[in-house]
């Protein structure tokens, strides 16, 4: 999502969002009747609005109706760990930091403060757009719940876990929390980003996710699918990716399983696009040839309100204007999208303020006190501590004095979706208070070289000052000026000035390489333009207009400071040195850009080798958005630990950890992978085949899913099922004894995961099934029950296109990580074997296989379906279907479509176990859209169960096949 950044500082007054006359003339009618149904006065509203009020209504900017006393209404505003974009409030740990808690009702309460802050805005603050365009809006574009299943993903903190019951569990406890509980009104209507399979940003808007039935089911839909269906949210907002080579927002999943969800608790789901999204479907998507086409696609593919040109209504409302007149959609396609949002803004109070219970919010709630405390709890419950051999806790009598070393040591970052930091209590200022209260010293270095940038031209130094350089990753640096602090920065004329107090901007101007010239010195490149700095040989101004290395200063880089060293002098004058490393949120793995690798930066591992050298207490303290690979730290270092950017309140959180007067709570939302692990392609989103997350990943991880440790011992013991055997429909209710054997209060995570035996498809490693957060004292112990729906060891079975429990051996796993298993206990499942697929007579998708390879997911059309191709024409790709009863087939009939354009041979072979039963050309249809069947009689008529074999050769599509029975076509 991109908007352009305007803070200011409004007043701190009750705004008055409707001043029509027409109001009180209103009064009288039955949408301002609250007695009334909600169905009723919306359909009573709406009906009083003209046909172009109404369709004005579906951009995001929805223009006043002052005769109906209607106010402006514009949607969303972020609001992932607090309210964002509006200035200073409350900051929140990121949501990855978040799902580190695994705590809900920690989450609920985030939900609700960030909520209660909203409210607060919308009251008392004007918005920072055009008068007249709105007030600030209470629906708020979170939680997100995509999933984190590659830790390249540059937006991978915003995400709370690479689990879909973690993240569906602590997504709707935020939902919750934006909502309040109120039976009629919401305190803030939260929506749900992004729909669907969106874990990747290069490319983001072009790319299409290939994700088949099981990884649909299973995975991706099983992250939204319990937050829809119980009603904590009111919206979603499609995402900007393309799924089997449609675009989200066109897709009929919305309605298929979106609104179905929705359906069962009385409100529909109002679904918002991304920015732009409804643009992108015509340029660069070119899915439709024009935009009055692709908005139709749009609305009629359930999108409600239209994300597009800013504040520009004019364009977008134009294009749904030709539309109609074109006859792509109708007034029954506009009501349907308008008769959403009037509901939601019922629901928000806007027509019946006189008993909104969250009307008399007022501004001192904002960055109040008890949201401080909750933030600095929540910033504490999230800190995982990764190794410890025993140097954790700190104690402050026998390490005093303490070096705090790195770039993050003293500074904390916001990220694209925070607010700005109301106050920043770094881990430096955190740790020197706390030690100072015993005493104690905290010794602060940055460990960063100070340089200056002499021009060869003209002797001078680059902004006439020295700078502090910071490596980011894939040497990416930031340069700060050493006296103001403040970083160079890219100026739109190509000039350089250090100006910039913060990095975030859409676009960040301040990220440059030094790169090696062949005489020694370097040249300074731009990492946003790619353009090289200059310097004007008659005035000596420096300015990044070179394109090429040939035409680039040349520039002595003069060392004034060397930081390693005076990091290895501070950590040698301590007794303990704890280094603080990490990310910078808009630098190297962002929203629009993804990491290539999960190395640490290499000036930043440097750093940390030299400081372990000449003091091993080290202690390691990672503050990132995503995980990084470790190897050499947790091989060598006594402690690790890891945080999110927790916040404002992050050294104080920090402190509370390292020094012990806080557990380490927080555990593992996502797997740790070993550097030398080769990760899948970014873009495989088959997370069976390619051997993602936990689920399905071979490798033993470096730090699995759900690891962190504690400062106490707790042992699990008696396990027990309250029943050996279940039906497919039954329950269990699993019983463990958790205990705190060691000195100290603590927290644990009681996690509970599920894993077939002997299944017939490629089932999980293993599966979490529940969790539970337990804080026990030291000597105490208590009994867990867990019931264990049937449901929970479900696959989505892809022969009869439903979940299902198969009969069998299932193991039942107690866990405190998704490698680290203390209790298992078998149960069964009684029933009816699965039978052999059925085809005979029966139409198959081929969509519907049960492995593959070199094959890629399409359309079948603009509307639905999906299809296979070869992902590379010149190598066959093959689909398995096992276990199909072949009996009475005597011919085959296959769905194909194959271009004008797709040149060479294409054909189809079909096998039965080892044995060839056809093979056919496939025939030019004209276009990728224009199916025709082809089919051929068989040999003889089949019998007996095989497994099928499709493969397919050249460039064609296939969507489906038929055996017959008979040898003539229907």
């Amino acid at each position: 999502m991109r908007f352009d950044l305007k803070f200011r500082t409004p007043p701190a007054r009750r705004i008055c969002h409707v001043s029509s006359p027409s109001v009180s003339a209103t009064d009288r009618l039955p949408f301002r009747d609250p007695a009334l149904p909600l169905r009723k006065r919306v359909d009573d509203l709406l009906e009083r609005l003209t046909p172009d009020e109404r369709i004005a209504m579906l951009h995001q900017y929805a223009p006043a109706v002052l005769r109906l006393g209607l106010a402006a209404f514009r949607t969303g505003s972020e609001a992932l760990h607090g309210v964002a974009w509006l200035g200073e409030a409350t900051v929140f740990p990121q949501a990855v930091g978040l799902g580190a808690t695994w705590d809900e009702e920690l989450v609920r309460q985030v939900g609700e403060a960030t909520s209660v802050e909203l409210r607060a805005f919308h009251h008392h603050r004007e918005p920072l757009t055009a008068p007249g365009r709105g007030p600030i809006s209470l629906q708020a574009w979170a939680p997100v719940l995509n999933l984190l299943r590659d830790p390249r993903w540059g937006r991978n903190e915003e995400g709370y876990a690479e689990d879909p019951v973690h993240t569906a569990r602590l997504g709707e406890a935020f939902c919750r929390g934006l909502a309040g509980d109120h039976p009629d009104h919401l305190r803030a209507a939260p929506v749900l980003k992004h729909f669907l399979a969106y874990n990747n940003e290069d490319d983001r808007c072009t790319t299409s996710s290939g994700v088949r039935p099981r990884v649909l089911h299973e995975y991706d839909l099983a992250a939204f699918r319990p937050v829809v269906a119980s009603g904590a949210a009111t919206g979603a907002m499609a995402a900007y990716n393309l799924v089997n080579g449609r675009p989200c927002h066109v897709s009929p999943l919305i309605e298929t399983e979106l609104r179905r969800w929705a359906g069962p608790t009385g409100h529909e789901l109002f679904v918002v696009s991304d920015a732009e999204a409804p643009s992108n479907l015509v340029d660069p998507e070119h899915y439709f040839d024009d935009h009055a086409e692709s908005h139709a696609a749009a609305l009629k593919a359930g999108i409600d309100s239209f994300t597009d040109h800013g504040e520009d209504s004019a364009t977008p409302v134009g294009r749904l204007r030709e539309a109609r007149e074109r006859g792509l959609i109708d007034e029954t396609d506009i009501d349907r999208a308008v008769r959403r949002q009037l509901e939601l803004r019922f629901r928000l109070g806007e027509f019946d303020p006189d008993l909104d219970p969250y009307a008399g919010i007022g501004p001192e709630v904002i960055g109040c006190p008890e949201h401080r405390a909750l933030a600095r709890r929540a910033a504490t419950e999230s800190v995982v501590l990764l190794k410890n051999t025993g140097l954790l806790p700190l104690d402050p009598a026998r390490t005093p004095r303490v070096a705090v070393i790195g770039p993050l040591a003293g500074m904390l970052c916001e990220d694209w979706y925070s607010a700005t930091l109301p106050y920043q209590v770094t881990v430096a200022a955190g740790l020197g208070a706390a030690l100072g209260a015993h005493g104690g010293e905290v010794v602060q270095e940055e460990g960063t070289d100070r340089i200056a940038l002499r021009s060869r031209t003209s002797g001078e130094l680059l902004g006439k000052t020295a700078f502090d350089v910071v490596d980011w990753g894939r040497s990416m640096l930031t340069l700060r000026d050493a006296d103001t602090g403040r970083y160079l920065s890219l100026k739109d004329d190509g000039s350089l000035v250090a100006d910039r107090e913060v990095l975030k901007t859409w676009d960040v101007h301040e990220t440059f390489r030094l790169e090696p010239a062949e005489d020694g010195t370097v040249l300074l490149r731009s990492v946003l333009t790619g353009r090289y700095a200059a310097v004007d040989p008659v005035d000596g101004r420096a300015a990044v207009t070179a394109e090429t290395p040939e035409t680039a200063e040349r520039w002595q880089r003069e060392l004034l400071r060397d930081g390693a060293a005076e990091a290895r002098a501070a950590a040698e004058a301590a007794d303990v040195a704890v280094v603080v490393l990490g990310n910078h949120p808009m630098v190297n793995g962002r929203e629009t850009e993804d990491r290539v690798d999960t190395a640490l930066p290499a000036g930043q591992e440097a750093l940390l080798r030299e400081v372990a050298a000449v003091r091993p207490e080290t202690a390691l303290v990672v503050m990132s958005s995503y995980p990084y690979a470790l190897d050499w730290a947790d091989e060598h270092l006594p402690a690790v630990v890891w945080t999110s950017h927790g916040g404002q309140e992050t050294g104080h959180a920090l402190s509370d950890v390292l020094l012990g007067a806080a557990e380490p709570a927080g555990r593992l939302p996502q797997t740790w992978y070993r550097g030398e692990d080769p990760l899948p392609d970014a873009l495989d989103y088959d997370i069976i085949q390619a051997g993602w997350t936990y689920q399905y990943h071979r490798a033993a991880p470096l730090y699995p899913y759900g690891h962190g440790l504690s400062y106490t011992a707790f042992t699990h013991r008696d396990l027990r099922l309250s029943r050996d055997s279940i039906a497919a429909g039954g329950s269990v209710d699993v019983t463990v004894t958790l205990a705190n054997s060691g000195a100290r209060t603590g927290s644990e995570i009681v996690q509970l995961y599920v894993r077939a035996l002997d299944a017939r498809y490629e089932a999980p490693r293993l599966r979490l099934a529940d969790f539970r957060k337990v804080r026990l004292e030291a000597g105490e112990s208590r009994e867990l029950t867990f019931e264990l729906p049937a449901e929970r060891l479900t696959h989505w079975d892809v022969a009869t296109g439903t979940f299902t429990v198969d009969p069998g051996a299932y193991e039942i796993l107690v866990a405190r990580s998704a490698e680290y298993v203390v209790l298992t206990a078998p149960l069964t499942v009684t029933g009816t074997a699965p039978q052999p697929r059925v085809v005979v007579d029966r139409r198959t998708l081929t969509v519907d296989f049960d492995d593959h390879a070199a094959l890629t997911l399409v359309d079948v059309n603009r509307v639905g379906g999906d299809a296979v191709t070869p992902a590379d024409p010149d190598r066959p790709a093959t689909l398995l279907f096992r276990s199909v009863d072949l009996t009475g087939a005597a011919r085959v009939d296959v769905e194909v479509a194959r271009a004008d354009g797709d040149a060479g041979e294409a054909r189809l072979e079909i096998r039965a176990g080892e044995r060839e039963l056809t093979r056919f050309a496939v025939p030019v249809t004209g276009d990728h859209y224009a199916w025709t069947t082809v089919g051929a009689e068989l040999p003889g008529a089949e019998d007996g169960v095989h497994d099928l074999t499709l493969v397919l050769h050249g460039a064609f599509r296939l969507a489906a096949f038929r055996f017959g029975s008979s040898r003539t076509t229907d």
